[in-house]
């Protein structure tokens, strides 16, 4: 029965293709109402599949932080903006230069240069500063109302998870060499003037640091210019920070990411272990609560497999093995309690008989009444002696079969070479023997000498119900992929009653005359080797016609069928 989103007892359990029978035994029913569909302190295996699939992630994470593109990327996008940004404003004041005819920026141009700067749009925490040629600063945009608010970056996209990892890792980065700054505390006015000395040589300069409080700070420094002359320079100064924050808006970005990741992986890994662990747990219940708890003695109950077969993988397949193997074990000790049984019984008969004997032997008054209780004393023994070599044959047939190698040979031979023996017998006894075997081999792949001891049976079997002037007729044809052994007499038949049971052990049609004589174990054996074989066997009466069922049968007929 399939059940994959049932609600049993309130729990929905995931991944459960069976549900268990009111039957089943009561520590696995026990242990499905403790366990519910989230049981990581109980399975191994469902800590092991969330570990591993965190793992993968927390690597991902570790090198998406390691690498960190986007800040490098942040960093090179933000300076190149700086740049142009300060190269701007340098054309603002080379434009009011150029309009004024001034040569060089100088102290006396402070309040033009003051109002020049507040007519710009700079956003807010950046500052601008202008030096004349000599290095004297002429103005600052210090003071100034910035026109441009910008919001605070990241502050509300912020949580506590990703603060925390932002923490951790900002602590990490800062002792990361990493961290690209010149060693110097940057963004003061300063830096701008000891820039300004050299850009008239170099050209634009762009300097990264570190302001006291540790916050990234870009400082830009271009020329101004007027007709190809230096003129002075303008220096740019970012807000202190803003470079962080912008790059901790983007990296609280993937640590929620991060989160719903973790999140989602964890709730499929609970799944496909749901999926995975708890039908192996019931599995591996079910094999366990055949033997107590001391692992000593078998449970009384017989284990039930759960049935998975439904599942279309490897724990579909598990289950249905197992159940194969269950079901063949129960069906094997079955039929050994039954033939020890059937054992016990078939011995307890010439036993009876064999004490009574003795018993009579001592009350015995002539010779003659010894004579006959020692005959019959001797036919029991003999009796016991071949039911007890029968027996042991029987119980070691499988084992043997199976530990026996297989060759190729040819199977017309083999029939040849034990019609002309055991023909020869059957005539000393004035029974006619027929062979009609095709002339070419049949080459088959088995036990030869275990079909031997079949076709031994059946013709001994068949001799041994034939009386003077009876036949027996042993011939074989082949029949596409198997061939067709069949031994036939002129005997009495079998009668119908008995022909569904001839093959049991210990069953026994025999003619009054041989009562005894046989234990009624060699067709079972036989059968067994023939099916070992991948062959068939069975038995029935040859009639006149076949619709007459109810006329009397003329003969008994054995066909064997074996593979090619």
């Amino acid at each position: 029965m399939r059940d994959t989103g049932q609600e049993r007892g309130g729990v929905v359990v995931l991944g459960d293709d069976w549900v268990v029978p009111a039957q089943a035994d009561r520590a696995l029913l026990d242990q499905r109402k403790k366990r519910g569909w989230i049981s990581l302190n109980r399975s191994p295996l469902a800590r092991k599949i969330i570990t591993f699939n965190l793992v993968g992630l927390f690597v991902l994470l570790a090198g998406v932080l390691y690498l960190d593109p986007g800040r490098d990327s942040m960093l090179r996008q933000r300076a190149s903006a700086f740049v142009s940004q300060a190269e701007l404003i340098a054309d603002v004041f080379e434009a009011r230069l150029s309009a004024t005819g001034a040569p060089t920026l100088s102290a006396d141009q402070a309040d033009d240069a003051s109002q020049t700067m507040s007519g710009l749009d700079l956003p807010q925490g950046l500052q601008v500063v202008l030096f004349s040629a000599n290095g004297e600063l002429v103005a600052t945009s210090e003071g100034l109302v910035p026109r441009v608010i910008l919001p605070e970056n990241g502050a509300e996209r912020s949580t506590i998870i990703t603060d925390f990892l932002n923490t951790v890792v900002e602590g990490v980065l800062s002792t990361s060499a990493r961290r690209q700054t010149d060693g110097n505390t940057a963004g003061t006015v300063a830096n701008v003037k000891e820039l300004a000395n050299v850009v008239a040589r170099e050209g634009t300069i762009l300097r990264s640091g570190a302001d006291g409080n540790g916050k990234n700070v870009f400082t830009v420094v271009t020329p101004v210019e007027v007709n190809g002359t230096f003129a002075g320079a303008v220096g740019l100064i970012s807000a202190a920070g803003e470079v962080d924050e912008i790059i901790r808006a983007e990296r609280e970005q993937v640590y929620q990411m991060f989160v719903v990741a973790i999140l989602v992986s964890v709730g499929l890994s609970l799944v496909l272990a749901s999926t995975i662990a708890n039908p192996l747990s019931d599995l591996a219940t079910a094999a366990e609560v055949g033997r107590e708890k001391n692992a000593r003695k078998l449970s009384p109950s017989r284990v039930r497999i759960p049935d998975l077969s439904g599942r279309p993988d490897e724990i579909g397949r598990l289950s249905g093995a197992l159940r194969g193997m269950v079901t063949a074990l129960y069906d094997r000790i079955d039929a050994n309690e039954q033939f020890a049984a059937d054992v016990a019984h078939e011995i307890k008969n010439p036993l009876a008989s064999l004490r009574s004997a003795v018993g009579t032997l001592h009350l015995a008054k002539t010779d003659e009444q010894r004579k006959k209780l020692l005959d019959v004393i001797e036919h029991d023994v003999r009796r016991l002696d071949r039911l007890v070599s029968d027996i042991s044959n029987a119980s070691r047939l499988d084992s043997e079969l199976v530990k026996e190698e297989e060759e190729s040979f040819d199977l017309i031979k083999l029939v040849s070479n034990l019609s002309e023996y055991l023909g020869n017998e059957a005539r000393s006894k004035g029974v006619d023997f027929i062979s009609d075997l095709p002339a070419d081999p049949i080459q088959i792949h088995g036990l030869e000498a275990r079909l031997a001891q079949v076709f031994v049976n059946l013709i001994t079997n068949a001799v041994s119900f034939c009386e003077d002037g009876d036949a027996v007729r042993i011939w074989a044809r082949r029949r596409d992929n198997r061939v067709l052994v069949v031994v036939e007499d002129t005997g009495p038949g079998i009668p119908e009653q008995a022909l569904n049971k001839i093959f049991n052990r210990f069953y026994s049609e025999r003619p009054v005359g041989q009562f005894g004589n046989h234990s009624g174990l060699g067709l079972a054996i036989s059968k067994q080797i023939v099916e070992a074989h991948g062959g068939v066997i069975w038995a029935e009466n040859i009639r006149p016609t076949d619709a007459d069922v109810t006329s009397d049968p003329l003969g008994a007929r054995f066909v064997v069928g074996l593979p090619i």
